[in-house]
């Protein structure tokens, strides 16, 4: 008979709206007790920030969990890499206390939103970090791996320049210095180079080997899945469960808890439908007290009331076991608080949440109107320390979307992560 060893489960961290719900500091939380963690897609277009003792780490490309002391970091081949700006986060986070994105890519990304809004009148909203580009060029099977880079550079020097005369061809405006960033690569080949292993290999042993506590974060969130999200105003990768499988070479049978990041309200940053959208004093006032800006872009984020026929959409998609609910001390000063329960079109009730942006542009949402609970929450560390009010909004939410609410967090610290259970 074969021995059946015992699976290493993975837990993985998803965004359950349109991204910026906090995940990086319930990856950090999580880490603390991690063997292995993992970034499985998205490039450096993320950002996730984490404060430990009193200092602030905005990370991009590096896993959240970085800071763990006893935790491997591992970046999966799902993740779309732009050197300069990995070795950089690298050293800025030290002073503190796998696909390729090329600079070409990222100047390509900024002439193809300038070519959308001249031509459609509206562009995509897009980091311009070269993400799109990048994962164009590996969909099109002419892109660049970290495994070619570290391996004959004669061969990896040919092909880039293969890559940027496509692109040149295609941008005549582009400006490329292909000799110059040759040679740049080169010396990050070097640096590079026993960083760098076989994934799918090295998945496999911490999956089968001895007990390992493995996690995975998720970049970006679900509204923004390149299949499930708010298309085409969606970023390139798949955010949603299935790219921790494709990102990373992991079997669908050790994924494990899946856990969905979801902010007490929603933001968007960028353009596209929102219906939960509040543009007057409410949308300020989550703006303002959220301090909502993008990590990676500094973007003015827009606010709104929490969506749960969106953040439903997103369980539908991964299944999530439990539910981290973020920032929730953000609504502390509001009297009354309201939660999207429902859509209608023309009148008529829709069953789900729309594929079709069009649809979801005309939507009117249906609201439940809970009491606020007009107190700080900061200081709670317990669910019972928390006003009679925003328990019944969390109980409100366990119940709607039929997930319990494992985490709430009410401030920016690690200790401000209230474990329910």
């Amino acid at each position: 008979s074969i021995n059946k060893q015992p699976q290493n489960k993975v837990t993985v961290v998803l965004g359950a709206q349109w991204g910026d719900e906090g995940k990086g500091k319930v990856v950090d939380l999580l880490a603390m007790d991690a063997d292995i963690v993992c970034r499985c897609q998205g490039g450096n277009n993320a950002g996730h920030t984490v404060v430990v003792d009193s200092v602030e780490y905005d990370f991009h490309l590096l896993p959240s969990g970085v800071l763990s002391k006893k935790a491997t970091s591992f970046i999966g081949n799902g993740v779309v890499i732009h050197l300069p700006g990995l070795f950089d986060e690298a050293e800025k986070n030290l002073q503190k206390g796998k696909g390729k994105v090329f600079n070409f890519h990222q100047a390509v990304d900024g002439i193809q939103e300038q070519q959308r809004q001249q031509q459609e009148g509206t562009n995509l909203g897009t980091t311009k970090k070269g993400i799109g580009p990048a994962y164009s060029s590996k969909a099109a099977r002419n892109g660049l791996r970290v495994c070619d880079l570290v391996s004959d550079f004669k061969v990896f020097s040919c092909r880039f320049r293969m890559l940027a005369d496509h692109f040149l061809t295609m941008y005549p405006n582009l400006n490329v210095d292909v000799d110059q960033e040759l040679e740049q690569l080169k010396g990050y080949a070097e640096r590079l180079r026993p960083l760098v292993t076989d994934g799918v290999y090295f998945m496999h042993k911490a999956l089968t080997g001895p007990n390992k506590k493995i996690l995975v974060e998720g970049a970006n969130a679900a509204l923004l899945d390149i299949d499930f999200g708010t298309y085409p105003f969606v970023t390139s990768s798949n955010c949603t469960v299935g790219g921790v499988c494709t990102g990373l070479g992991v079997p669908p049978s050790y994924v494990g808890r899946v856990y969905g990041v979801v902010k007490a309200y929603t933001t968007r940053v960028g353009v596209g439908a929102f219906p939960t959208e509040q543009d007057n004093d409410v949308g300020e006032l989550l703006q303002s007290r959220g301090r909502e800006f993008g990590v990676t872009t500094g973007r003015k984020r827009r606010c709104g009331w929490l969506d749960l026929i969106l953040v439903r959409y997103a369980h539908m998609v991964n299944g999530f076991s439990a539910i981290a609910l973020t920032k929730l001390d953000i609504l502390d000063t509001l009297p009354e608080i309201k939660v999207g329960v429902a859509y209608k079109v023309d009148g008529q009730p829709l069953p789900s949440f729309p594929a079709n942006m069009d649809v979801l542009t005309r939507v009117s949402v249906e609201y439940e109107t809970l009491p606020g609970w007009c107190c700080s929450t900061e200081a709670a560390r317990s669910f019972e320390d928390l006003p009679p009010q925003a328990q019944k909004y969390i109980q409100f939410i366990e119940n709607f979307l039929q997930v319990p609410v494992k985490w709430v967090g009410v401030g920016k610290s690690r200790e401000s992560m209230i474990k329910l259970f």
